[in-house]
């Protein structure tokens, strides 16, 4: 700005010059932080590991007895769960991170319009194959990111669902953001996941992957596991309103699952997106 001002008292002219020059350095600045931008929300919010762990469990995922028990067993309480904040016969719905399609199928069954997403691409035929040997209508796959996914098409969802998905990407917050964008005004939003507690170390990994192997080892780490506060965080900061919050518990004895509001495990997050 010195420069600027001597410049203007000793020659209207070079001040031209120099103001032309100066914008030009904010308008090279402001393309570059663009570029990046754009190459942050083109880069895949994936982990190759863990496309590869449930890639090599891919022909077991409709295996009601296998290493997805629990995902069928917690199946029929998410679904009802859903259902009843956000009734799904004839809504336009999302699931983002299907997988294998189990929640995906179900939401169809209903009667929604189902849509689901995966980057791992052996999960996702096993979930088209599946939908063609039951006869699932109103429900598509694709191998596409949210984000991806997002700068597509903004907003044309009724309901989107993002379940037992998050502490396995790099970028949670990120998935959070483009199911938001993916969402309509009105719509509603489902997030699940596991809190990072020691109760949930105990419970998530000590005791359903090595002592009871209800899961395979390695499916879950313990740094990538979520505290409600820093999920509803997200939602908040993506434009969503957190409606409910409720934990899911688990009898070994059993073998039940019930919704509670104890969130020390794992938990579910309901939101909507404002009008």
């Amino acid at each position: 700005m010195q420069r600027l001002a001597r410049a203007i008292a000793q020659s209207p002219a070079s001040a031209g010059l120099l103001f032309a020059h100066l914008v030009g350095i904010v308008q090279a600045r402001r393309r570059l932080r663009r570029g990046a931008l754009r190459l942050r929300r083109m880069s895949v919010n994936a982990d190759p590991q863990e496309l590869s762990k449930f890639s090599e469990l891919a022909h077991r995922w409709w295996d009601e007895h296998g290493e997805f028990k629990p995902l069928h067993a917690i199946n029929p309480l998410r679904l009802d769960w859903i259902d009843a904040i956000a009734p799904l016969r004839g809504c336009r719905v999302l699931d983002v991170g299907c997988g294998g399609g189990i929640l995906a199928e179900s939401m169809a069954r209903r009667g929604a319009h189902v849509l689901g997403i995966d980057l791992a691409s052996k999960p996702l035929k096993v979930a088209q194959l599946h939908a063609l040997e039951v006869g699932v209508q109103n429900l598509e796959y694709r191998e596409v990111s949210a984000e991806a996914l997002a700068s597509e098409r903004a907003g044309p969802f009724d309901t989107v669902t993002c379940m037992e998905m998050l502490e396995h990407v790099p970028d949670p917050a990120s998935v959070v953001h483009a199911c938001a964008a993916l969402a309509r005004p009105g719509g509603r939003l489902f997030f699940s996941t596991i809190h990072r507690s020691a109760k949930a170390f105990v419970y998530a990994i000590v005791g359903a992957e090595h002592v009871l192997k209800l899961l395979p080892k390695g499916t879950h780490e313990y740094a990538k596991f979520i505290r409600p506060s820093e999920l509803a965080h997200w939602c908040r900061d993506a434009g969503l309103e957190v409606l409910e919050l409720k934990g899911m518990q688990y009898n070994p004895v059993t073998g039940r699952y019930w919704l509670s509001g104890d969130t020390s495990v794992n938990y579910l997050v309901a939101c909507m997106k404002p009008q």
